[in-house]
């Protein structure tokens, strides 16, 4: 048995659909991608693995949900709290920690082990001028108390944390700044984002400015006073507006963990506001090129991770990105990387992208059949993906940074593939280049890149 860890919607006949926390009887699992699985309605079909988890024989089921209550319990008292950051993980938690930079700056995050949570601070106590971060699992007595050190026992988590923000008690060193992941993101419960597609103008305030690309300029913006909320200004005659407000309304349906959400448009005055999740870390690009140097090869790995993870499930939903390159990756608080502007390279009128040609595509991201023939696929996404992680792993570097496009298509074409980058390993290089195969049908799916990436997380882990 297996029981669905989230909602997967299908794409294809031989596919089933799978509601979060429902169980399955798994019939097969030779492909460690995709397993066969049979629903508690009879109904068979494939689903990717990555989706469940097992439940073993072993496993005492009324005791497992009273658990999961206690712990949800648990984590809505600890999510009151800025300290609480539950859904990183330890890489990308030693980054936001030497980011503060100061010495007990502290987060508390759910542990890789089920069921327990670390707390992770920085301790400037070490030969090393960054310090290093400690990492403390939260214990818990056989009367059900939480402790960190054993003389010091407390009936909650926040009350744990309380008493060691003012006191040391044995942990070096004291809890003593908050390095907070909580920004006022639109809830999932807000009604914005949720079906309604034109949102009242008066309703977005912009603030400042924090960018500007291809579709205009980008703003913070206030939602009804509250919540924080990227604004994209769409401004006349940049887009052909009727066929991409049709294709939005079906980006507004798609939900991913790792995709930046479109929550809804104010369409009837110019500029066209595109009414978008905040990414407050801005693009992946920029990201890598201020803070690429304090990166580990493993922090690296996840970036690609989370990007290949929002590409499997385009993958699955038969969706194609087309314009996949680190610009067009966001960072959010906590670190995680997601996917943007998904599909909306066809709808620009007049692009930066416009190759000698006078085709309209990033050449230097684009696959052989792409400047050849302008036949996009998801394995043309396939190959932008390993450009991306060229990209990721020499920290924001401008892929064949000597040739221009023209000199590209050539040497492209004769076979010639980016170096292999010093921070890539050699496995993880051949993932890359294996994205690079002349022919589409030789590269792999991105749910075969995704299994890999899995491998090599848990190989890489300390």
């Amino acid at each position: 048995m297996a029981v669905a860890q989230c909602n997967y919607e299908p794409s294809g006949n031989s596919a089933i659909r799978l509601v979060k926390s429902n169980k399955y009887h798994v019939l097969q699992e030779e492909d460690f991608a995709w397993w066969k699985v049979r629903d508690l309605e009879g109904n068979e079909g494939f689903v990717p693995s990555t989706y469940l988890r097992k439940l073993f024989l072993n496993e005492d089921e009324p005791r497992e949900n009273s658990s999961v209550s206690e712990q949800t319990a648990e984590e809505q008292s600890m999510a009151q709290h800025d300290w609480y950051a539950a859904g990183i993980s330890r890489a990308q938690s030693e980054q936001l920690l030497h980011q503060k930079g100061k010495e007990g700056a502290f987060v508390v995050r759910k542990s890789s082990q089920a069921g327990i949570y670390t707390v992770s601070v920085l301790s400037k106590f070490h030969e090393s001028k960054k310090g290093i971060v400690k990492h403390y699992h939260v214990h818990k007595t056989p009367e059900n108390k939480y402790y960190l050190t054993e003389n010091h026992c407390f009936e909650t988590i926040p009350k744990l944390i309380y008493h060691h923000q003012h006191n040391s008690a044995g942990m070096v060193p004291r809890l003593r700044h908050v390095v907070s992941t909580q920004i006022n993101k639109v809830p999932a419960t807000a009604s914005l984002g949720n079906g309604i597609w034109e949102l009242k103008r008066e309703e977005i305030v912009p603030l400042r400015e924090l960018g500007s690309g291809q579709f205009g300029a980008v703003h913070l913006g206030k939602w009804k006073g509250q919540y924080d909320v990227a604004v994209k200004m769409i401004k006349g005659g940049v887009m052909s507006e009727d066929e991409f407000i049709a294709e939005a309304q079906t980006m507004m349906k798609l939900n991913h963990p790792k995709l930046v959400r479109l929550y809804g448009v104010c369409s009837k005055l110019y500029p066209i506001y595109l009414v978008m999740e905040y990414m407050p870390n801005g693009s992946l690009l920029s990201y890598l090129q201020i803070h690429g140097k304090e990166l580990q090869p493993l922090q690296l790995l996840e970036i690609c991770y989370d990007v290949c993870d929002a590409m499997a499930f385009l993958e699955s939903c038969q969706l194609i990105h087309r314009n996949l390159a680190a610009r067009n990756c966001l960072v959010d608080s906590n670190l995680t990387v997601k996917l943007s502007d998904f599909g909306m390279t066809r709808y620009i009128l007049d692009d930066l992208y416009v190759s000698s040609l006078g085709t309209k595509f990033p050449v230097k991201w684009s696959a052989p059949e792409v400047f050849h023939y302008t036949k996009f696929s998801s394995k043309s996404d396939v190959w932008a993906f390993g450009i991306l992680m060229w990209e990721v792993f020499t920290l924001g570097k401008q892929p064949y940074e000597l040739y221009d496009n023209m000199q590209v298509i050539e040497k492209v074409s004769q076979g010639y593939r980016l170096y292999r980058p010093q921070l890539v390993s050699d496995i993880t290089y051949q993932i890359m280049y294996n994205c690079w195969h002349e022919l589409p049908e030789k590269r792999p799916a991105f749910h075969q890149l995704l299994s890999f990436f899995e491998v090599l997380r848990e190989d890489s882990r300390p």
